[in-house]
């Protein structure tokens, strides 16, 4: 299980808060291209299938399942960093550089593709999302925007 908290724009802090709770059964699974596994979209859209969890601002959260010694190449938007978070197994990103269990890494908002190819079989959790362009403090276990 993966709990994500999704920042708000400044403006929209008094927004009411929202915690959905989403059933397995609500997520669309979708098979990826040449059998290389699966892809579950829990928010945001992919190729018209949209995600069970809605977001106040557009982001995508896919849960990505690759078999071992296949790839797939997913997209990436113009102007949204990607977050890529491996929660087993290990990868190879781009074909050069290989992430395994644990890793994270963020990649640049110029928008094209992304080339994952499992290792072995693998889990990568895919977070794109606008930036809001506000900065960030973080505490213990806190973190929230500041005004300065």
């Amino acid at each position: 299980m993966v709990q994500l908290w999704i920042n708000l724009p400044s403006e929209a802090k008094s927004a009411p808060a929202g915690y959905p709770l989403l059933k397995e059964s609500a997520i669309p699974v979708l098979p990826l291209a040449d059998n290389a596994g699966q892809l579950r979209v829990i928010a945001g859209n992919y190729h018209d299938t949209y995600g069970a969890a809605k977001t106040f601002s557009p982001v995508d959260v896919w849960d990505l399942q690759l078999k071992s010694t296949k790839s797939v190449t997913q997209p990436t938007k113009k102007d949204r960093y990607v977050g890529l978070v491996v929660l087993h197994g290990s990868v190879y990103l781009d074909n050069q550089t290989q992430l395994q269990t644990g890793d994270l890494v963020i990649l640049d908002n110029e928008g094209g593709t992304v080339n994952l190819e499992a290792i072995e079989d693998a889990i990568v959790l895919y977070l794109s999302g606008e930036p809001i362009n506000e900065p960030v403090v973080g505490y213990g276990p806190f973190v929230m925007n500041i005004n300065l």
